[in-house]
């Protein structure tokens, strides 16, 4: 059977985007078990409350929840565990330098399958302060109203 190709999205983590800077982005693979495997192809994932973070020169995602499959036996899942993440070396390094800062942290953005191996996209992410967060959303509604006023000007209603 040929390999499925393309991106298939299974999570987004809307609200990293809201609450954080992100600075970079890395995509990484997982390491998951068969039922993870089965339960994220039914689109079953939920990015609330996860992080990465580094132990022992590796990075390992915390608190993603996987639900348990329900078809599965007494092999399922743990559906909070710990998973490894597959980065190469020189990645990990670059990661655990920005870690090394102060307020920096590492945010799963999405869950994904890139021609059939399950991926995270990880953002090395600096918290945002309560008025940068209401900066962006008048910076949002003003392009808003623009992108409004340009087409209703286009359309010849004003």
């Amino acid at each position: 059977m040929p390999r499925e190709q393309g991106r298939k999205l299974v999570a987004s983590n809307r609200k990293a985007y809201h609450d954080y800077a992100i600075l970079d982005t890395y995509e990484a693979g997982m390491v998951l078990t068969g039922t993870e495997v089965k339960s994220l192809r039914a689109g079953r994932s939920s990015l609330v409350d996860a992080f990465g973070h580094e132990n022992q020169g590796e990075i390992f995602l915390h608190g993603m929840h996987i639900p348990e499959y329900t078809q599965g036996t007494w092999t399922n899942h743990e559906p909070r565990r710990v998973r490894k993440l597959l980065l190469k070396r020189d990645e990990i390094h670059k990661i655990m330098g920005k870690l090394r800062d102060d307020g920096v942290t590492l945010v799963p953005l999405s869950v994904y399958f890139q021609n059939g191996y399950a991926k995270v996209e990880l953002g090395v992410a600096k918290g945002k302060k309560s008025y940068d967060k209401r900066q962006d959303m008048a910076e949002r509604d003003a392009k808003r109203e623009i992108n409004r006023a340009m087409g209703r000007r286009a359309k010849g209603m004003s």
